[in-house]
């Protein structure tokens, strides 16, 4: 029972702890709010712009994928192209396909 009781107080010590910090960090952030804003404005305005490419790959994808199918009906086995040109044409438009996704 003695080490139960031992337990129960260094718990609540530690609660009363953890308390008593989250106060003084609280206070504290109150007596910086000025200075923090200050040097959220000096910070040039582009970081918080959200900087990405617009625009995706889907239009690059489509452009790729209209010229394929424009030489596929080209050179289509069945309009007298070659098997063996239309085969290379299929995998190499697979493989791009891959490295885009």
């Amino acid at each position: 029972m003695l080490a139960t009781g031992n337990t129960m107080i260094a718990v609540g010590l530690t609660i009363a702890a953890a308390g008593f910090a989250g106060l003084y960090i609280l206070q504290a952030m109150k007596h910086m709010k000025p200075q923090v804003k200050q040097v959220f404005q000096n910070l040039p305005k582009f970081i918080f712009r959200g900087h990405y490419y617009k625009g995706g790959f889907e239009p690059k994808r489509m452009k790729q994928k209209g010229a394929h199918q424009g030489i596929m009906l080209l050179n289509h086995p069945d309009r007298r192209g070659s098997p063996y040109f239309t085969q290379k044409k299929t995998t190499c438009s697979k493989q791009c396909t891959l490295k885009l996704w």
